[in-house]
């Protein structure tokens, strides 16, 4: 018997989702920090919670159309679809994370479609194993990485596995969903809670407790750190001499503050031959805080055949030196002695001769309200020199990598990228990790936990597990040190930040010429306790609703998910080295966890060779790479499809921007092409497809990079075995007949016009993989490549064909928007254009949209646009002229001002939302960067644009001023 042999129901995600308020929850998500599991420890490009939990509550519900027995009318249908969907608006809000009364309804649905799906295969021959009413089916994914969709199953009631091939995700998944539930409920059983008697006096829920015991023994492990090495940590006095020109430290002088970071600048000998001696700075930036009114800048001092560096307060004198330091441009710099240029190549051999140092260059330290900066001292840069670090990480940093890296300037081993000081902090708070494990294990005999000698590697829920799991969770404490803790962190001295920089600011370990050292007992960002206390929050707000189960394993070999219900977010081609990066936290981890968990830990560093991205330098060629992603994914993807639950599809996320190429196949692109040939080639059809709010605005990704703001989550059935054939004839037709109205359904939920070509390749695919095969006019097999192609030409006719909404002026302006933009063309050919459209040039003047003078004709950009316009007043009202007149009014007042437009536009206000997809294609396809940001953020604005639309009094819409905007 086949899995299609199980009884078939349509899920709701195979119809229809409230994508609008998944993306809102989503994109809100995004800037919430406090508690959120993602601050447990560092990962790339993870799932929002909100995204990831809608995806599988609406791939385990049934959609109303499979039961035409309750909802037998269309009517009855939709009506059951809006109370779903109302379940899912709770569902993904922030505040519902926890919330059990929104949980417990959502997992009431779930177990109600759970017992239709048993009930209609109660003769299925695996029944017994498959359909058990009363056992929900588990949940697995594949590629875990971060671990949201795992914890997330386990939030709506599945017991969750998480498997994954790089044994740092499979920690943080341990960490997520394993550990919590094991201990759930338990009191903490560190002393000073005994002593307040707070072991009996209140309830402990969830992993409050395991929580409470992180912070006690953190500040165990910070106190007795600092009594090792504190002393190179010294505080910073401030004299009558630091205030005799500077008066803003007089207040302070005499005391002694704490020191918030140390900042150094590389430094590398002058090229130029007078001074070959001197160590010269590469320094990227002068300026220390760029807050209006508080301004602090660095300023180099020449003094004969050496130099100084002092603190000024207020605005330099050379606001674009203080800028830019002593760099030129990218890796090429200016010597401070002498202005000779020191161009990216010395500055490589420098660094690779081991001939690059540092200099510090200020200090910054805790003030009575915000920070204070001070001139280096003599004293502070010799203590730093002091530290003779016991250990240093090794292994060879990536030569190649994604978003670039610092190699080629002699940064070559892990160890390589900390100061001696630095090395010498996060070691003492690695090793106090083991202690620190000693000191919970003999609390918690003494607090009456059983010694059942098992760790957590064993399954162990005693003693020992417990002050493990404790220590595994101060590990993560030490790892967010480590990612601040290195010279690739930086000093933001942005008006709203003037703090320390992760090393991570994206996927990529880059040079950083002008780093910050913090310091781990200050009471600023980055300091240990306050990456105790991150974790600490994030911890008590995981779940435990059900078990959990975190594994290394390989996605393309893997039987775990037999059985279950899979989501998984695959590597995205190649995109994104998580291997290569993550060696940066594993060889801490190693350090710090190898005795507690001695099989994960087993390798010297993160598993490469079989790490599914297609990375050329690994794999000999990018044929070779892309040869190994497709055979891998596709042995992966047909690993799910064999062995998922036969009740329910596959979902898949999915986010690589397509690019553009100059061949026949017109808009293409690799890692779509490759991807997509995978999952088809596993035997899967695609039956839904959602573009889902996922990545950050300026997540951790080069802003030059493939990339997109959406994922786009395909539902994915297995193919029927009687699948037809069709011709390219058909298949084209098909499309045709198809992706409007899927076009329609992606702008009616606000698709970002950024994504909409992505978004139409689900829909498309759709229809390609309802075939078994399409055929070419040769009769060969129609390539995934060319699938898509025919796709992307579709999706552009569909939307030239919405041209016919927009009025005749607005269809002018179209057709000379695409070959001219604003720039000016002939009188001549704009009026044989403007007849072919049933207007005039003269009647494009008189509509306010485009000026004509001396032979010559050019639309208005929306900067010349008049400020008084007044749609009601308009007696000859346009789309483009809306469109861009809302574009002048968000960009130069905001949301709030747009939206008083929109309320005077009324139901007009759509047409205009609809024209921004067709301009922002056409701005793609011309490379018309400027504009299209434009047209895309109108779009995404629009929700919100119209929500504050709608709070507007009828009353007030025809009386509010023009002029205002």
């Amino acid at each position: 018997m086949t899995k299609t042999s199980a009884a078939y129901r349509k899920k709701l995600i195979e119809v229809a989702l409230p994508l609008e308020a998944i993306n809102k929850a989503a994109a809100r998500e995004k800037s919430i920090r406090h508690g959120h599991p993602s601050t447990l420890h560092l990962w790339w490009a993870r799932r929002p919670l909100a995204a990831a939990r809608a995806v599988i509550f609406a791939q385990m519900v049934d959609d109303p159309s499979a039961h035409p027995d309750l909802f037998p009318t269309e009517k009855k249908q939709e009506k059951e679809r809006k109370r779903l969907f109302k379940i899912i608006e709770e569902l993904v809000r922030w505040e519902n994370t926890n919330n059990e009364e929104v949980l417990q309804a959502a997992r009431d649905e779930i177990w109600q479609s759970w017992r239709h799906a048993c009930a209609a295969n109660a003769d299925h021959p695996r029944a017994k194993e498959l359909f058990d009413r009363h056992t929900l089916p588990a949940f697995h994914d594949p590629f875990a990485g971060g671990g949201a969709l795992p914890l997330e199953a386990q939030r709506l009631g599945l017991e969750s596995y998480a498997s994954d091939l790089n044994p740092v995700a499979v920690l943080i998944n341990k960490a997520m969903i394993e550990i919590p539930p094991r201990f759930a409920g338990k009191p903490p059983v560190n002393p000073m809670v005994a002593e307040q008697g707070g072991l009996f006096e209140r309830e402990w829920k969830g992993a409050q407790g395991l929580a409470e015991d992180v912070r006690y023994y953190g500040q165990w492990m910070r106190d007795e750190a600092e009594k090792r090495i504190g002393h190179l940590y010294p505080k910073v006095e401030v004299t009558a001499e630091m205030a005799e020109e500077r008066p803003d430290l007089r207040p302070y002088v005499g005391e002694k503050l704490t020191v918030i970071a140390w900042l150094w600048a590389r430094t590398v000998r002058s090229p130029n031959p007078a001074f070959a001696h001197i160590d010269v700075p590469l320094a990227s930036t002068f300026m220390l805080s760029t807050k209006a009114g508080k301004e602090a800048y660095v300023e180099p001092v020449i003094e004969g055949q050496s130099y100084r560096f002092i603190v000024k307060k207020g605005r330099p004198t050379d606001p674009v030196a203080a800028k830019n330091g002593t760099k030129l441009a990218r890796a090429n710099f200016a010597c401070l002695m002498s202005g000779t240029p020191i161009p990216g190549d010395y500055v490589k051999s420098e660094g690779k001769a081991g001939r690059m140092g540092a200099r510090l260059m200020a200090i910054v330290a805790e003030g009575q309200r915000g920070r204070v900066y001070l001139a280096p001292t003599s004293q502070h840069e010799a203590i730093s020199r002091e530290a003779q670090p016991p250990w240093k990480p090794e292994g060879e940093i990536a030569s190649r990598m994604t978003g670039g890296n610092c190699t080629p300037y002699g940064l070559t081993t892990w160890g390589d990228l900390f100061t001696d000081r630095q090395l010498v902090a996060l070691t003492t708070f690695s090793d106090l990790v083991a202690a620190a494990i000693d000191r919970v294990y003999r609390d918690a005999v003494s607090a009456g936990f059983d010694d059942d000698g098992k760790g957590i590697d064993q399954g162990g829920s005693g003693a020992i597990a417990y002050a493990q799991a404790v220590g595994v969770y101060l590990a993560f404490a030490v790892d967010r040190t480590v990612d601040r803790g290195s010279t690739v962190c930086s000093w933001d001295n942005s008006p709203k930040m003037e703090a320390l920089r992760n090393t991570f600011g994206r996927q990529a370990i880059p040079m950083v010429w002008d780093f910050a050292e913090g310091n781990p007992f200050s009471g600023s960002s980055g300091n240990w306790l306050n990456n105790v206390e991150w974790g600490a929050k994030a911890i008590e707000s995981l779940p435990i609703a059900a078990g959990g189960h975190a594994r290394q394993s390989d996605a393309m070999s893997q039987d775990i998910s037999t059985g279950k219900v899979v989501s998984t977010d695959p590597p995205y081609y190649d995109n994104i080295g998580y291997a290569d990066l993550s060696d940066f936290f594993y060889v801490w981890l190693r350090r710090t966890l190898r005795s507690v968990l001695p099989e994960l830990f087993a390798t010297m560093a993160v598993p490469k060779a079989e790490e599914l991205v297609a990375t050329a330098y690994r794999h000999g060629s990018r044929e070779g790479a892309e040869s190994f992603f497709l055979e891998g994914m596709t042995r992966a993807v047909q690993r799910l499809a064999l062995q998922a639950h036969p009740a329910y599809p596959v979902t898949i996320y999915y986010a690589f921007k397509q690019s553009e190429t100059g061949g026949d196949d017109g808009t293409t692109n690799t890692g779509w092409d490759t991807f997509l040939a995978a999952v088809i080639e596993a035997g899967f059809s695609i039956s839904g497809t959602w573009p889902m709010r996922t990545e950050l605005a300026n997540r951790m990704i080069g802003s030059g990079a493939n990339a997109l703001a959406s994922s786009i989550v395909l539902v994915c059935r297995t193919r029927e075995i009687d699948a037809p054939t069709a011709t390219r004839r058909e298949f084209v037709a098909a499309l045709k007949a198809e992706l409007p109205d899927a076009l329609r359904h992606l702008q009616a939920g606000n698709i970002a016009p950024v994504d909409l070509a992505q978004a139409a390749i689900g829909p498309g695919m759709a229809v390609y993989t309802q075939y078994a095969r399409v055929l070419d006019a040769e009769g060969l097999p129609l390539t995934v490549r060319a699938a898509l192609a025919l796709i992307n030409q579709v999706l552009d006719e569909a939307l030239a064909e919405q041209e016919g909404d927009f009025d005749a002026d607005s269809r002018w302006a179209l057709a000379w928007f695409e070959q001219n933009g604003f720039d000016e063309g002939s009188f001549g050919v704009a009026e044989q254009w403007s007849k072919a459209k049933n207007t005039s040039v003269g009647g494009l003047v008189e509509a306010g949209i485009a000026v004509a003078a001396k032979g010559r004709v050019r639309l208005l950009k929306p900067a010349e646009l008049p400020s008084d316009w007044d749609p009601a007043a308009d007696t000859r009202l346009t789309v483009w002229e809306m469109v861009h007149q809302l574009v002048r009014v968000l960009e130069a007042y905001g949301e709030g001002a747009a939206a008083t437009l929109v309320a005077k536009l009324g139901s007009q206000a759509e047409t205009a939302r609809e024209l921004c997809y067709r301009l922002y294609t056409i701005c793609e396809r011309k490379r018309r960067t400027q504009e299209a940001i434009s047209y895309n953020g109108l779009v995404q604005s629009w929700p919100e644009i119209q929500r504050l639309a709608q709070e507007i009094p009828v009353a007030e819409i025809a009386t509010r001023p023009g002029e205002l905007f």
